[in-house]
């Protein structure tokens, strides 16, 4: 009963000590209070449109272009069922997450650290783990030199981290440069299948494709439980990709992140010293009518660009290894792009190979610029608020410059002492991010299910959902794990 006063007093918003009962759940000893706004109006479908691209075009190349095609070259289309669920889970995760900051402007790492000051910086830390190897630098760069037939991988893979650097550095508005970056690259992607499925899919690989049906839940463990994690993670972002889905949408202005301010260049843009800490509205019913508006646009936005565009891109990039590689011995790494692209020459012409490298390495390039840009977000984000919080010297988007250049220093450091093979490194992140993804969506639940106000909490079927995500990713991290100190 008092459970039940409690909430009628938060969703009523009263004077009599409601808006303190709003309030109190976000209580942090070292962060501001949030305080109390409506929620701006909902905007529609079009306008909003961006974040989900965002999210898939980062993912087009790590999963989709590199290690579902290599499964597929080495098993066939048995392996494309676990793309649907890796990209159905990461929606969920991604609209958890997401609730969070429509609801409050703050990012999910921020409301983490509510909980306790220190979660921001263990995912931070994790994502640079998992992503200071440029291993998607480096396979675009190796991709360039099949088609222009030579070069120094190594050396392409530097100059084109600053030319990534000098892009997200000087940019007026940094959201925006990213999300056109992965609107061209899409766009790129989906053309480029337009033409392979008229004229490079065989009849056979079209014919596989109930197997992605019939084998459901069937593991290729004879690739090693790395390379599944890596597949299972890398369908659509994973990792500390999916937790910056809290960033990209408040820099889309939406929700209450419009009443945040924008990461911006400290160089060409108006720089903002303040913390990004947040809002939360009064559950009236005028904010609750747009709540459920913002909610439902929120999640068709991501459903049409992220899980759709992410779904349909792994099975046409397997499709093609079918039709190309598939049956051939080829080797752990992406040289099986270059025997792909081959293939396509002696199937299409000489001109389909080379069309095929550069796309690819336009869709590496993208994903290079977005884990850039969102490991330096999210580093950013939690260094200023939990930590800088009163310094004027280093706002967040200084912070983000710093990320930015350190991540390319360090990752063309490693490129020249050797440590330069793509799979490899992609496996690494992978494995990170897949243990990341099992303690967040832990934290998801507690977030979502006790802070914000009981009307627009997460439903139980929902927590269903991330408790699946905690049994998926909990068990094949520890299923890596152990292959990975113990197997033979």
């Amino acid at each position: 009963m008092a459970r039940q006063e409690a909430d009628r007093s938060t969703e009523l918003g009263r004077a009599d000590g409601g808006d303190e009962a709003l309030t109190r759940p976000f209580a942090a000893a070292h962060l501001p209070p949030v305080e109390i706004r409506d929620l701006p109006p909902p905007q529609p479908l079009r306008r909003i449109i961006g974040p989900g691209i965002i999210a898939a075009g980062v993912g087009l190349s790590s999963g989709e272009f590199i290690i579902y095609p290599f499964i597929a070259a080495n098993v066939g289309l048995t392996f494309v069922w676990a793309a649907f669920v890796g990209a159905l889970t990461q929606f969920f995760i991604n609209m958890e997450i997401e609730r969070y900051t429509l609801a409050t402007g703050e990012t999910a790492l921020t409301g983490f650290s509510r909980g306790w000051r220190h979660w921001g910086i263990f995912f931070a830390v994790g994502t640079l783990l998992a992503n200071v190897w440029p291993g998607w630098a480096t396979s675009a760069a190796t991709v360039l030199t099949y088609a222009f037939g030579g070069g120094d991988p190594n050396l392409i893979a530097i100059a084109l981290l600053v030319v990534i650097g000098a892009a997200l550095t000087l940019s007026p508005v940094i959201y925006q440069t990213v999300e056109r970056a992965e609107y061209f690259k899409v766009a790129a992607v989906l053309v480029f299948f337009a033409i392979a499925a008229a004229v490079a899919f065989t009849g056979d690989a079209v014919r596989e494709l109930p197997s992605a049906v019939t084998n459901f839940g069937r593991l290729p463990t004879e690739l090693g439980f790395a390379l599944v994690l890596s597949a299972f993670a890398f369908a659509g972002g994973g990792g500390g990709q999916n937790l910056v889905q809290s960033n990209w949408i408040r820099d889309k202005r939406m929700g209450m992140g419009a009443h945040v301010p924008r990461l911006v260049s400290p160089i060409t843009g108006q720089d903002q010293a303040a913390p990004a800490t947040g809002y939360i509205f009064r559950p009236d019913e005028d904010n609750l009518a747009r709540w459920r508006a913002w909610w439902k646009v929120a999640n068709r936005e991501q459903f049409l660009t992220f899980f759709l565009i992410t779904v349909l891109t792994v099975t046409l990039t397997s499709l093609l290894a079918v039709s190309t590689v598939f049956g051939q011995d080829v080797a752990d790494d992406v040289t099986f792009l270059q025997a792909e692209g081959e293939a396509l020459n002696a199937a299409v012409g000489s001109w389909f190979g080379p069309f095929f490298w550069i796309v690819g390495a336009v869709s590496l390039f993208g994903a290079s610029l977005g884990i850039l840009d969102y490991t330096a977000r999210l580093v950013a984000d939690t260094v200023k608020v939990n930590y800088l919080g009163s310094s004027s010297r280093w706002t967040e988007s200084r912070i983000y410059t710093l990320v930015v250049w350190t991540m390319i220093v360090v990752g063309s450091t490693v490129l020249l002492v050797g440590f330069d093979q793509p799979l490899v490194l992609l496996v690494i992140a992978a494995s990170v991010g897949g243990f990341m993804m099992f303690v967040y969506s832990f934290l998801l639940i507690r977030l979502n299910r006790r802070v914000l106000p009981a009307r627009i909490r997460i439903s139980n079927p929902r927590v269903g959902v991330l408790v699946w995500a905690i049994l998926l990713f909990g068990v094949l991290s520890g299923v890596t794990i152990w292959d990975q100190l113990f197997g033979s």
